[in-house]
């Protein structure tokens, strides 16, 4: 398998040009060689310019809504663009030192992850300059299938989610550019380099893609798996695992009875994971939630290709609430940005069951797929 990268920089297509590169530590080929050094070595065109996006270029900054600085890269002599600070969208004057802006970001297949949203900010930002931007694909790494979970409503865009589409979307970066910009009003010259080899079926262990984490709390394939459900109790005050080497595996807190957790969650024979009761600390969580004290709940683990995270997350919330009684606290602006709706908050605190919950997501999730067709690329 060959990533966009790979065969962007095999060919002559950035030739004589200055070239400005959105990347992060994950930005690496199957020999680990960072693109930023690949650029940099070359003769042929010129590195004019570095782009991050949250959490820095360096992947260095744990909480999620600490800003990251501007700098230079002090090998190369080029200034690094934080486009996770006072601006989410590069500025005329950074667009004006380059050609063309390559984009080469590990996404995780979730729709609240962040690096989406900036790659629609630069082509916005492009659009308005005649920047030509470049996406060098990468494989969706829980798979290009499965779609999942509910849609973003009118209503309740923001910086983990701006279009509607589904919280598990089975598109790769490189697809999802063209989808913003053929439905979403975004008039950008675009190009997308694909992958070859990669197939709608294939596995990441597959690829032979080694594992960076794209964002601090996202150390393995398992957690990207999970965290289009699991994501949701960032908008509550239960510990989603942050400050430990299973973030988004995990669900705890100092109240809750994992045994007793974990009996209830068999009760609805959910396919393709296996739940069980779980201890842990939290050190120095990037949420502030419970660092130093010893947590219980329950601990995630993906079985099999029927797994739904999405709806494995409605019963750990249906269950987790009403196990925490009082001691439940919602983050309510946050949580119904997460979930792209007021809905799912609103029927927990109702009392409705999983079907109830999750009524209309196969009507929402049809018409996705049929919208998004056009712009597979695998």
């Amino acid at each position: 398998m060959l990533l966009g990268s790979e065969r962007l920089l095999a060919s002559s297509r950035l030739n004589g040009l200055k070239v400005g590169i959105l990347a992060n530590p994950a930005s690496v080929d199957q020999a680990f060689r960072h693109i930023v050094d690949q650029l940099g070595e070359a003769s042929d065109f010129t590195l004019a310019a570095i782009f991050g996006p949250q959490h820095g270029f360096r992947s260095d900054l744990q909480d999620n809504m600490i800003e990251t600085p501007h700098g230079t890269d002090p090998r190369r002599s080029v200034p690094i663009f934080s486009l996770y600070s006072e601006t989410r969208e590069p500025t005329k004057e950074m667009l004006d030192l380059i050609d063309v802006l390559v984009i080469d970001l590990q996404d995780v297949g979730a729709r609240i992850y962040t690096f989406i949203y900036t790659m629609a900010n630069c082509l916005r930002a492009a659009a308005k300059t005649g920047t030509q931007v470049i996406v060098c694909d990468r494989p969706n790494p829980i798979g290009g299938l499965q779609i999942e979970g509910p849609m973003l409503e009118p209503g309740y865009e923001s910086f983990v989610g701006q279009f509607p589409i589904p919280m598990r979307h089975g598109m790769t970066p490189g697809e999802l550019a063209a989808l913003f910009v053929g439905e979403f009003g975004i008039g950008a010259d675009l190009k997308v380099v694909p992958l070859d080899g990669w197939t709608r079926t294939t596995l990441y262990p597959e690829t032979g893609l080694p594992w960076i984490p794209p964002s601090p709390n996202m150390p393995s394939v398992e957690s990207a798996l999970h965290y289009p459900g699991t994501c949701l109790f960032e908008g509550t005050n239960i510990s989603v695992g942050r400050g430990t080497d299973r973030a988004f595996q995990l669900m705890g807190a100092p109240w809750l009875d994992g045994e007793a957790l974990a009996q209830a969650l068999g009760d609805y024979s959910l396919p393709g994971v296996s739940i069980e009761s779980a201890r842990f600390t939290p050190r120095e969580a990037g949420d502030g939630k419970f660092s130093g004290e010893e947590l219980g709940g329950v601990r995630l683990r993906a079985t099999g290709p029927d797994y739904d995270p999405t709806v494995t997350a409605l019963a750990l919330l249906v269950e987790i609430h009403k196990m925490s009684g009082e001691r439940w606290e919602w983050r309510v602006g946050h949580f119904d940005r997460l979930a792209g709706t007021d809905r799912l908050r609103l029927g927990i605190e109702a009392g409705e069951t999983v079907d109830e919950l999750r009524a209309g997501w196969d009507r929402d999730l049809d018409a996705f797929r049929n919208l998004r067709a056009p712009y597979l690329l695998y």
